[in-house]
């Protein structure tokens, strides 16, 4: 199955500093906006003011509020699948891989929280147009890793979803206060656990 072209934003982006200053802050106070009310919850008057634009300077960004939450997803997506890419080359063994993916994983959750709820709660929407190369695919980075590992590919995808599970519900917790303090804290257990799952499942 071929994964689904993007195409570039409609609006154009204007070139030049100034340009690319608004569009680095629509997408910040996007972010913040999307994360915290849902994309459905924001409305294009929400993110241009809280930018400091006019609604018709947000369009010559952006086509539309959909396209900005899409291009949002995609980019940021493909970022944290590149790094761990970058991770799997680096790192001698499996136990520093994951180890390093985790912490990775957790420093985003603590520094950037928007940004990993807004990949987290609204991976569903935008996952049919995320192409299929592990380079700008987190799943698929993660089934690299896997494979690389010596985890037969048949259960890749699965032992893959099962690591991803360890990281993610601890920060659902974080998310909802369940589990206090910075998630960089638990990330030494997260791995751990990860570990556990990836050479005992990984096993034919």
């Amino acid at each position: 199955m071929n994964a689904p072209r993007r195409t570039p934003s409609r609006g154009g982006v204007r070139r030049g500093r100034d340009g690319a200053d608004t569009r680095a802050r629509i997408e910040a106070v996007a972010l913040e906006l999307f994360a915290g009310k849902g994309v459905a919850g924001t409305s294009v008057r929400d993110i241009a003011q809280g930018v400091g634009v006019s609604e018709g300077a947000l369009y010559r960004h952006f086509a539309s509020k959909e396209e900005l939450a899409r291009e949002l997803f995609l980019t940021r997506y493909a970022a944290l699948a590149a790094e761990i890419c970058a991770i799997d080359d680096r790192e001698p063994d499996l136990a520093s891989r994951l180890a390093a993916v985790v912490a990775r994983a957790c420093r985003l959750f603590d520094t950037e929280p928007a940004l990993f709820a807004y990949l987290l709660i609204h991976q569903h929407e935008h996952l049919g147009s995320v192409p299929e190369g592990p380079e700008e695919n987190v799943v698929e980075a993660v089934a690299r890793l896997m494979r690389r590992a010596g985890v037969p590919a048949a259960r890749a995808g699965l032992v893959g979803a099962m690591a991803l599970g360890c990281v993610v519900q601890p920060a659902v917790f974080a998310l909802y206060g369940r589990i206090e303090g910075p998630l960089s804290a638990q990330a030494d257990a997260i791995a751990r656990a990860v570990t556990a799952v990836v050479e005992g499942a990984g096993k034919p």
